[in-house]
């Protein structure tokens, strides 16, 4: 199922989910518009009430790089990695444009036209990407003040030894953003990894309860919200999930 990223209909979802516009994603005047605009309302898991620590961000799992842009408008330097090349290469498109034609189903073999835009007011000079896997990140990446890894933990076939490597990636007091909606699935990480979502020795075993166990020496909880997200598939068929969202400080 990894594969499927590398899909033109991966592509398509993602630049749709990303950068539609919200009337074409839900064009009914019902349903779930809660779930809109997801990638932006990750980047403001964001703690602004001091500036100057969010110099450097890196966007883990940053799919065709909506989050990525959003995070520019605050911090001077983005780096944005995905283990899949053909988001990568969208994501980089849309950085040296501006915005990427795209083409988004409607039902069956029908299609519309669109344009994925970077938004408003970011300066694409401070952003780049690359392909990478979060798992087993390069050297050579230095420190950063904030790091986001938004619906990644439940697609990585061993999530909690990628969370063991972010403490030495991000500086003291700097910030750990993590949105999941805790799909864990055989099909991406094998059960014995999965963060929750199974009983052991009688109880239940939350996502959050790990994130805790694994994060607690190095960082500290400071706020936890629901963000509902709405990726479309077609005019009548959707995905509405809702993401735990955490927001962790460095110690």
């Amino acid at each position: 199922m990894a594969d499927f990223y590398e899909s033109d209909r991966a592509v398509s979802e993602y630049l749709f989910f990303h950068y539609g516009n919200p009337s074409d994603l839900l064009p009914w005047d019902f349903g779930p518009d809660n779930g809109l605009n997801y990638p932006a309302r990750c980047a403001d898991l964001l703690d602004l009430s001091t500036p100057s620590s969010v110099g450097r961000a890196l966007d883990l799992g940053c799919a065709v790089g909506r989050s990525t842009f959003e995070l520019a408008r605050h911090c001077g330097e983005v780096l944005g990695i995905d283990y899949s090349l053909r988001f990568i290469e969208e994501a980089s498109a849309l950085c040296a444009a501006g915005e990427r034609a795209y083409r988004y189903v409607v039902e069956g073999t029908i299609v519309r036209e669109a344009v994925a835009k970077v938004g408003d007011g970011i300066d694409r000079s401070r952003v780049s990407f690359r392909q990478g896997d979060a798992g087993d990140l390069p050297d050579g990446l230095g420190r950063f003040d904030v790091v986001l890894m938004a619906n990644l933990l439940c697609r990585l076939p061993r999530p909690r030894e990628a969370l063991a490597q972010i403490a030495a990636l991000i500086e003291t007091g700097g910030q750990l953003l993590i949105t999941t909606p805790c799909t864990w699935m055989e099909e991406y990480t094998p059960r014995e990894n999965w963060l929750g979502g199974f009983v052991r020795e009688g109880n239940e075993v939350r996502t959050l309860d790990s994130l805790h166990e694994i994060l607690g020496r190095d960082f500290e909880l400071e706020e936890r919200r629901d963000l509902p997200f709405l990726i479309r598939e077609h005019e009548r068929k959707f995905q509405w999930s809702v993401a735990e969202g955490t927001r962790w400080r460095r110690r």
